[in-house]
């Protein structure tokens, strides 16, 4: 045996001693390395996100797409060191569910929890119905609902194949992305310098311009570029697959934050420059702005190729690894018990088997009811996840300052308040629809949570002790919800 591979076997050891310490036993196949988190992460956010929502943030902050995407990432980017600090104490695969129910308290854990699956369970949908509105650009005519179906079971063999299936598959499409990326710039820059489009030139207007940015605009503009953000979280999920050493997850949240920043950044700022100053774009154009701009730009078919690979990203790379997420999410809160005991089985592929066909059974239900109703679902996602976020900014403070006594008050003080302040700001300002909904959610949650309270399920967190199963009282065993 090599020292290498010694090296190996101690650090797989020390990742499962760890997880033993929270009282559970390795049931997922811990094969995924910080560069396989780090790719998942950044497929998650799909580094061409901007292509399919150009115009509409164009015209929603006069021009300036590059400087939403940066106030975004700056706003994010206090998340993602909160979410780095729980990840580096709590190694496990509930994300702000086990973060919050460890650091503050179970209940909270619960909420918590509960707030950000109704982001999960939607994700996936949102991005079938976004892939289905483009296949009717493709193929016109055809029904949309048939569409988000076949992704919805391309994505769940995908999921139920493995963890390696899922890596292969995210490393195909990550290339594919950057092969297009790289395409864009070279048509951008080409005909930036050729004058193909008239009035097109280099500018950092999009990046500033005085006369135009104002609070309520950079506002309006906050929520749209944190919902661009959005998966970077979704890494945490995946804590209990981790060959990487202490805080892989933690450290491949930033790095990927960064670097889907500068895509975005440097893609949009390139867009926003061939539209040649216009004010905003009409009805019919908003849509496919962007990839109506690649054709002004390369005059020749390579629009639908990029219409092609947005599709494929959106559809099948990026609702992928949601759903892996997703499964993660509620095989973690059934194992403590907080969600039907049937969704924590592991199949001999060891992946939550039973969590990731009832993602796929949701989806498919959600994705009906759903279709056309893109806006509705986005708002819903959104507050979801910051309700999460903001439970997860008072876990660190809670955790690090209060109870482990803390003397780093930057990282476990203010970062947790900038951030919680930042998100609380973006909660408040979402639409009514959205605080409704997520309002409802919520109420529907502190039912669940009751009736496990009154059937005589704890909240208690641990897995199986080291006897067996801990258990639950008959009355409450299969809690069905």
């Amino acid at each position: 045996m090599t020292t290498a591979h010694h090296h190996e076997r101690a650090e797989e050891l020390s990742a499962q001693a760890q997880l033993e310490s929270f009282g559970y036993k390795q049931e997922l196949k811990r094969s995924v390395s910080t560069a396989d988190l780090l790719i998942y992460g950044l497929i998650f956010m799909v580094p061409i996100a901007p292509w399919a929502i150009f115009g509409t943030v164009y015209n929603a902050s006069g021009g300036m797409v590059p400087l939403v995407y940066l106030i975004g990432f700056i706003a994010m980017i206090f998340t993602a060191l909160a979410y780095a600090q729980m990840a580096k104490s709590i190694p496990l695969a509930g994300s702000v569910f086990s973060y919050v129910g460890r650091g503050i308290h179970p209940t909270a854990g619960f909420f918590a929890g509960w707030a950000i699956l109704l982001d999960y369970l939607l994700i996936p949908t949102l991005l079938y119905v976004f892939a289905a509105e483009s296949m009717i650009g493709i193929f016109p005519g055809t029904p949309r609902w048939m569409w988000a179906l076949i992704f919805v079971a391309i994505n769940t063999v995908v999921n139920l194949l493995g963890i390696s299936s899922i890596k292969r598959m995210n490393r195909v499409f990550l290339a594919i992305e950057v092969v297009f990326i790289v395409i864009f710039v070279i048509i951008a820059v080409t005909a930036l310098n050729g004058g193909t489009i008239p009035g097109a030139e280099f500018t950092t207007d999009p990046i500033w311009d005085a006369s135009k940015v104002s609070g309520p605009l950079i506002a309006s503009a906050l929520s749209i570029a944190v919902l661009s953000f959005l998966g970077f979280d979704g890494i945490s999920t995946m804590a209990e697959e981790s060959t990487g050493r202490r805080n892989a997850a933690g450290k491949a949240m930033i790095i990927a934050l960064a670097i889907v920043a500068f895509c975005f950044v440097l893609q949009t700022w390139l867009a926003s420059a061939l539209a040649a100053g216009r004010e905003s774009f009409s009805d019919d154009e908003v849509g496919n702005a962007f990839f109506d701009l690649v054709e002004a730009a390369s005059s020749s078919g390579w629009a639908t190729a990029f219409f092609v690979v947005n599709v494929l990203a959106v559809g099948i790379a990026n609702a992928m690894a949601a759903q892996a997420a997703t499964s993660r999410l509620l095989y973690s809160m059934s194992r403590d018990r907080q969600l039907p005991k049937f969704l924590s089985r592991i199949n001999k592929r060891q992946v939550p088997q039973a969590a990731i066909l009832v993602v796929s059974v949701l989806s498919a239900i959600l994705v009906l009811f759903f279709v056309g109703q893109i806006d509705l679902i986005a708002s819903l996602v959104n507050f979801g996840a910051l309700f999460g976020f903001m439970m997860l900014h008072l876990s660190v403070i809670v955790h690090y300052i209060v109870r482990k006594k803390s003397k780093n008050y930057l990282l476990h003080l203010v970062v947790p308040i900038v951030g919680f302040l930042i998100i609380g700001y973006v909660l408040l300002n979402a639409n009514v629809e959205a605080k409704v909904g997520g309002i409802v959610w919520l109420v529907i949650g502190a039912g669940v949570f009751l009736y496990y309270r009154s059937t005589g399920r704890t909240t208690e967190l641990g897995g199986d002790d080291a006897n067996g199963p801990v258990e639950v009282p008959a009355t409450g065993e299969r809690g069905s919800l």
